[in-house]
């Protein structure tokens, strides 16, 4: 337990039955000197098997465990330390500092695409792969409450494998790159309530595994619940990608409030034929957006579409239900792209939503199946679209 106070501290690794409890007024920061980060642990890097930095704090296997309390954790995350390895100069990067576009990313991605043995995919500082701020792998019983988190090199919290996870209560503020909130992997009963996101990326975002790596292992994410959320900057609000090639299952997101300029999507799938997967079952009511920068839905099957990959594996998506969603401000109500050659979109529909001050009410190519029931788009409803 830390008590009211400021503490220093390296990596943490939890163990079961362990809570690691932080009282209100305490403030964990984890050390910038990155070698404390090595040698590598087992994990995922944007979907994908290997060996590297040690997240800030790591459970590998455990049962019952948790990270509670009214404190902070701070990942120190800066221009002047992690947040360089993006690769970007808005961020600090120069020439000879590591960094993830130096050809290690690349890299990673070979080794799953040759189905290299994960043994065997080792990365050390010099490669620039950051570390995320909490990972648990391959758990069950987890409990994340109450604490703020900011500042992380990375995501921020990234459950994989994980079973029966709640994350409730939690402060998360972390404007550095790749900055997602919440990113469960493969996870399967999860509870997400009552949490504040403010993100220079995702605020939650779903995933399974990166194309090879996800089809190998073949384990969706599924029975997400997300409610009484707060979402103010990110790439998206709820987001379902784009890393999910072991498919997806049954999300319910409800009673959210979501509001700022640079929140680019409210509702978003990202996918593309690289990664394969099946997206099933999205149910989203009562969510108040007072604006958003691009669209409200925006499904997009064609994600990254110079990734260098086998495309033998078109994904899918159906069952996507929006009722009671408003918003005052977007670029687009929804936007669709599917496939160029096939309807692998199937079964929308958005019922009793209003959306105003929108540019263009819908582009939607490559869907079937879609429907509106009491859309309201700019004052107008916008009736039946089939």
């Amino acid at each position: 337990m830390y008590q009211k106070g400021n503490f220093l501290t390296g990596p943490i690794t939890l163990k079961s039955n362990v809570n690691f409890h932080l009282e209100r007024g305490a403030v964990v920061k984890f050390s910038t000197r990155q070698e404390l980060y090595f040698p590598p642990v087992l994990t995922r890097w944007e979907g994908i098997d290997c060996y590297t930095t040690r997240p800030m704090i790591y459970a590998y296997g455990e049962t019952n465990i948790a990270i509670t309390g009214y404190g902070t954790i701070d990942g120190q995350g800066s221009n002047d330390n992690w947040w360089p390895w993006n690769g970007n100069p808005k961020f600090g990067w120069k020439p000879g500092i590591p960094s993830q576009k130096s050809g290690s990313r690349d890299r990673l991605q070979m080794y799953s695409e040759g189905a290299v043995p994960v043994a065997e995919r080792i990365f050390s500082l010099e490669d620039g792969l950051r570390p995320q701020l909490i990972n648990f792998y391959s758990c069950n019983l987890v409990l994340i409450e109450g604490v703020r988190l900011q500042n992380s090199p990375f995501w921020v919290i990234h459950p994989v494998f994980c079973k029966n996870l709640i994350v409730r209560g939690v402060h998360i503020k972390s404007l550095g790159p790749n900055g997602d909130g919440c990113d469960p992997e493969s996870c399967y009963n999860v509870l997400i309530d009552d949490c504040y996101f403010d993100t220079g990326d995702d605020c939650i975002a779903i995933k399974s595994g990166r194309n090879v790596d996800g089809r190998k292992w073949n384990i969706p994410s599924e029975n997400i619940v997300i409610k009484n959320c707060t979402m103010k900057n990110g790439h998206g609000g709820v987001v379902v990608g784009s890393e999910i090639s072991g498919g997806f299952k049954n999300l319910f997101v409800e009673n959210c409030k979501m509001d700022s300029p640079e929140l680019e999507r409210v509702i978003r799938v990202k996918t593309n034929s690289c990664r394969g997967g099946v997206i099933d079952g999205i149910y989203v009511r009562n969510i108040k957006v007072g604006q958003c920068k691009e669209a409200v839905l925006k499904i997009n099957l064609d994600y990254q579409h110079d990734e260098i990959c086998s495309r033998d594996f078109p994904p899918s998506v159906k069952n996507v239900f929006l009722d009671n969603v408003q918003c005052d401000r977007s670029r687009y109500g929804i936007l669709i792209i599917g496939l160029r050659d096939t309807l692998n979109i199937n079964n929308i529909q958005l019922s009793n939503c209003r959306f105003n001050n929108v540019e263009r009410k819908y582009d939607i190519k490559g869907a079937s199946n879609v429907r509106f029931h009491n859309l309201f788009i700019n004052g107008e409803n916008v009736g039946n679209k089939d």
